[in-house]
């Protein structure tokens, strides 16, 4: 008797909200805890989702289908990141891994990275309307019936006759990193630096930082352990 009617939620939420709570709660192959918390959490996401959307809608529909991705900003360019590291994300944990709640939790760092970008000026409205078009598409298996809705007010036919998303995998690549400076495996301090940084420089680059020299001023440096893209660990005595 210890059961939750689905029609209560539906009446209050929505069958989005009810179905995105199931599918992102637990992996497919395990029971799934009830959580009231949860399905507040999934209906906020929605409604995130609308708002969004809604916030951009005049660039999204003027928007063209093809624009020069050189001419974005930092911030920009690394939205774009984004969108193509969880094109990539979704599409592999939907068809390798039936993993759904990845695959939704992946559109929700898209969407608040999307975010960022609505209190900045004159944003690339190309940038708006990629960005849109493929969260829409990726996000309708999960949330059919808002995703058809929002793609009715932005673009024409069915969200759900759309082709599949494809990642560009060159727009997944990080042109800077941030880098973890650790003396005796305790950190001390992070850099950001190109992400093709060779290992020599890297070290090198690590040891110029004042926050390093601080901590190494009159000390031996017995190693420097360079991990490339994560971090630069500085053994003294």
């Amino acid at each position: 008797g210890n059961v939750v009617s689905p029609y209560e939620i539906i009446s209050k939420y929505g069958a989005d909200t009810a179905r995105l709570f199931i599918l992102f709660a637990a992996p497919v192959e395990r029971d799934l805890e009830w959580s009231d918390q949860g399905v507040e959490g999934a209906y906020r996401f929605l409604n995130r989702v609308w708002r969004i959307v809604g916030h951009f809608e005049e660039q999204i529909k003027s928007g063209p289908d093809t624009y020069d991705v050189n001419a974005l900003t930092k911030e920009e360019k690394e939205v774009r990141r984004i969108l193509h590291v969880t094109i990539r994300k979704v599409t592999e944990d939907i068809r390798d891994r039936f993993m759904f709640n990845t695959a939704i939790s992946s559109i929700m760092e898209l969407v608040n990275a999307f975010y960022t970008l609505q209190d900045k000026q004159n944003v690339n409205a190309g940038l708006a309307r990629e960005t849109a078009l493929q969260m829409l598409k990726l996000l309708a298996p999960f949330a059919p019936h808002i995703t058809e809705e929002l793609w009715s007010r932005i673009a024409e036919g069915s969200v759900h006759e759309q082709k599949w998303p494809v990642w560009d995998e060159a727009a997944t690549q990080q042109d800077e990193i941030e880098v973890v400076l650790q003396i005796n495996g305790k950190v001390r301090d992070k850099i950001v630096v190109p992400a093709n940084l060779d290992r020599e420089a890297l070290q090198e680059a690590a040891l110029a930082q004042p926050r390093v020299k601080a901590h190494t001023d009159g000390k031996t440096v017995v190693k420097v352990i360079c991990v490339p893209k994560k971090l630069v660990n500085i053994v003294v005595k």
